[in-house]
């Protein structure tokens, strides 16, 4: 046989060699699943709750009108500090300060009176006292001249003007009385007069104190909504001009954030958290939870579901109060806030990849491709029972002998990315964490290809 022919066959068996490998590694190939890796880690967990809000002083107060009048003196401007009874803002007074005038002289008029009347009733008991003498005397003489008649020894004329003089002294002894009685009566008049000009007084001089307006504390002036020379009412709350000013004790600042109700049962006061204001970038402030509402808000209006009548199922929030701890010095009250309220941690805990989490029933995890005998045999549970074969299970798939293998797990706290897992893996455990289409569509027992490398973008592949 002549070599070039030697060498054509030796040719066609290698090329019909290299496509029966071919063919089969392509055979292979297509139950092979391409998938990305980690590792189940022991680490520092927390589980935070993030909620956003504003920034917003603990104490502050609106300053109200308390009288309708022009505003003739504001003393302070928008964002002055201010100490405690300081000056704040004058409201003319001319009618205020002329009743106050006019009900202090009214009082001084019924102290005269009163006294007048205590020196009458002086002089109505030093009258009684002068009666009753007199009385003393009256009777005395006329039991002498009733003596003195009975033995015929003076005249029945002398006798009776006795007598006469007896009976005198006893009406004025009864006058004097009786005056004492209406002098009492007339000091208690004057007295109250003198308790009903007095509350009068006080009266005018609350309405001229309403005039004025001072500090109740030491703070910040944050709001400054009226000017000199503008009018102000009262009664309306909110309304332009029935509020003048809005004070603020920026000594202790919180930030007032609203955290969804599925988070809210975490939540407790004296939990730690951070808060960063969206005008402090790159910074992160400390706090504590001080208060928790009781009462949820719905999420659109802000309107506590107490307020409402009718029942919603739209998503609800609770107003937590976080208060800083290390509060800047130039932080303005209304500023927006986001506040992560540390709710648990855990050291050196056992830990995966949150997107590696997934769920899948419990017959879907049984082999297809096995005989029904067989797949009986090795869960007998799931076959007989359609509802118990829905069950949904959650676990993560482990990278074993190039195999994905679902594995059960219980899950404890969660992370910002990593969540613990209690039962089911061991340290150091190869798991699928990608991609996303693969780990959605991945059976149990699938062959898989690890690929570790930085995914490709969309626009990348299509080119």
């Amino acid at each position: 046989m002549k070599n070039w022919k030697k060498i054509g066959i030796i040719v066609g068996i290698v090329v019909v060699v290299c496509a029966i490998v071919g063919f089969t590694v392509h055979e292979s190939s297509k139950n092979v699943t391409t998938v990305q890796t980690g590792k189940v880690l022991r680490q520092d967990l927390s589980s935070t709750v993030s909620a956003s809000g504003e920034i917003k002083p603990k104490t502050y107060v609106n300053i109200g009108a308390n009288a309708f009048g022009k505003i003739v003196k504001l003393y302070v401007h928008e964002g002055d500090r201010v100490k405690k009874g300081q000056m704040l803002a004058q409201i003319e007074n001319v009618q205020p300060g002329a009743d106050v005038e006019a009900n202090r002289a009214s009082l001084e008029a019924a102290q005269t009176d009163s006294a007048a009347q205590e020196a009458a009733l002086h002089t109505a008991q030093a009258d009684l006292e002068r009666a009753n003498a007199d009385l003393e005397r009256a009777k005395l003489d006329y039991q002498r001249a009733e003596g003195l008649y009975a033995q015929a020894l003076i005249a029945k004329q002398d006798y009776d003007a006795k007598k006469a003089a007896y009976d005198s002294a006893v009406a004025g002894v009864a006058q004097g009385k009786a005056r004492i009685i209406q002098s009492r009566a007339q000091k208690e008049s004057a007295d109250r007069r003198i308790a009903q000009a007095n509350a009068n007084l006080v009266r005018a001089r609350d309405v001229l104190n309403k005039t004025e307006y001072v500090a109740p504390f030491d703070g910040i002036v944050t709001n400054l909504p009226v000017r000199e020379g503008e009018t102000v009412v009262i009664g309306i709350q909110n309304a332009p001009g029935s509020t003048l000013m809005t004070l603020a004790d920026m000594s202790v600042i919180t930030a007032e954030v609203r955290v969804d109700e599925t988070d809210i049962v975490n939540v407790h006061n004296g939990q730690a958290a951070g808060v960063t204001i969206d005008a402090m970038p790159k910074q992160t402030f400390h706090g504590v939870v001080t208060e928790i509402g009781n009462n949820a808000m719905v999420r659109s209006t802000g309107v506590s579901t107490s307020q409402s009548t009718a029942a919603s199922q739209e998503a609800k929030d609770f107003k937590v109060v976080v208060t800083l701890t290390d509060p800047p010095e130039n932080l303005r009250p209304g500023l927006s806030t986001t506040a992560k309220v540390t709710t648990s941690t855990k050291k050196a805990a056992l830990t995966v990849p949150i997107q590696a989490i997934t769920i899948r029933q419990r017959g879907d995890l049984q082999d297809k491709k096995a005989d029904k005998k067989s797949v009986e045999a090795a869960s007998p549970s799931a076959t007989a029972d359609p509802t118990k074969a829905k069950e949904e299970l959650q676990g993560v798939f482990v990278v074993r002998s190039k195999k994905a293998q679902f594995v059960p797990v219980t899950t404890g706290i969660s992370g910002v990315t990593d969540i613990e897992v209690l039962s089911g893996l061991g340290e150091g455990d190869d798991i699928v964490t990608g991609s996303y289409k693969v780990l959605r569509t991945l059976r149990n027992g699938t062959s898989v290809k690890v690929d570790n490398s930085a995914p490709k973008k969309e626009s990348e592949e299509k080119s």
